[in-house]
């Protein structure tokens, strides 16, 4: 148990290191944006009308602190992160907790819902392609997982929704209906919400399940061939008790380990589809506030919110693997 414990903090530093220094990437590049704060709110201030003086923008820099180090506001801004406290947005002066509210975890739950449909899917179906010897269903399992890996996520959205379009009248976009959209969570808002979310779900997690079957069912042809699963035959273990008791256990292991890696490919897909579908979540602030009000303070703690949910899942991962694989078990015990 002392030697878990001790694992586990090693895990636990690492990922608290590693958000450290993603931190100060991200801090970074936010400084390296042409003009500060200030600079970029007053303009934004004077395309609106107002006249604006090199005086005003002084003091406003005073007033949000730019006047400091890099070093002294890099670790104000981190220590304010970890408490869950992100100041104010450069354009819209405005809380970024208020801006983000329900959108981070909207976004959170449509990634984490991409990621159990694709190894919903993969997994069992991986197995069966790996396993099987018709060749029919191999081939035809191959070419879905084909199409899947070249087949890109916007240009499936747009395809969905061009057909929803000419034979519903329906484009599918939005996570709400207009009545919803700033109505209190109740039973009838989340029956339009999963009305509405499966879309999303199902796009992001299109390229997922062709990624992760093409995983499984390489480690699983792999696992298949080795002497242990030779020798278990040989003792009269056959059939499903085999494949799930020896080959497919060992395969899955590193699957959990790929589970931060996939959910890390939806995020950084996530923007596109939300500006294609037109969803109210962090996904589409972030593109608004990258590529549009240039609005770096939110775009910096969008990013440095999902990163941290990345990191988190790759130290949960982590741990579990250490609980439930027995090979990983021995060699943190010895």
């Amino acid at each position: 148990m002392v030697q878990f414990l001790r694992f586990a903090g090693i895990r636990a530093a690492l990922a608290f290191v590693t958000l450290c220094l993603v931190s100060f990437v991200v801090f970074s590049l936010m400084e390296l944006v042409p003009g500060d704060c200030a600079e970029r709110y007053l303009a934004f201030k004077n395309s609106q009308g107002a006249q604006i003086s090199i005086a005003d923008i002084e003091a406003e820099r005073v007033r949000l602190g730019l006047d400091r180090p890099f070093f002294e506001r890099w670790v104000k801004w981190i220590f304010n992160a970890f408490q869950g406290e992100f100041g104010d947005s450069c354009i819209l002066r405005l809380n970024i907790n208020q801006l983000l509210g329900q959108k981070v975890w909207l976004s959170i739950g449509i990634c984490l819902g991409s990621l159990f449909l694709a190894y919903a899917i993969a997994i069992p179906v991986g197995i069966v392609a790996a396993t099987s010897r018709n060749p029919f269903l191999n081939n035809g399992l191959r070419l879905v997982s084909y199409l899947g890996l070249a087949l890109p996520n916007f240009l499936l959205a747009l395809m969905i929704m061009l057909f929803a379009t000419v034979m519903f009248g329906n484009s599918l976009t939005g996570l709400f209906s207009p009545e919803y959209r700033d109505a209190p969570w109740d039973a009838a808002k989340i029956k339009d919400f999963l009305g509405h979310v499966w879309l999303p779900v199902f796009i992001l997690g299109w390229s997922a399940t062709a990624f992760a079957i093409q995983t499984v069912r390489a480690l699983m042809s792999d696992e298949i061939s080795k002497l242990y699963v030779t020798a278990a035959s040989a003792r009269g273990v056959t059939g499903r008790r085999l494949l799930m008791r020896y080959p497919a256990r060992h395969a899955l292991s590193p699957i959990i380990n790929s589970l931060g890696f996939d959910l890390n490919r939806i995020f950084n897909e996530l923007p596109i589809v939300a500006l294609i579908l037109t969803l109210t979540e962090a996904g589409s602030l972030l593109i608004e506030a990258l590529a549009r009000s240039n609005d770096q303070q939110l775009a910096g703690a969008i990013i440095f919110f999902l990163t941290g949910s990345i990191i988190a899942i790759n130290f949960i991962t982590d741990i579990a693997l250490a609980i439930f694989d027995p090979r990983i078990r021995r060699s943190i015990l010895g």
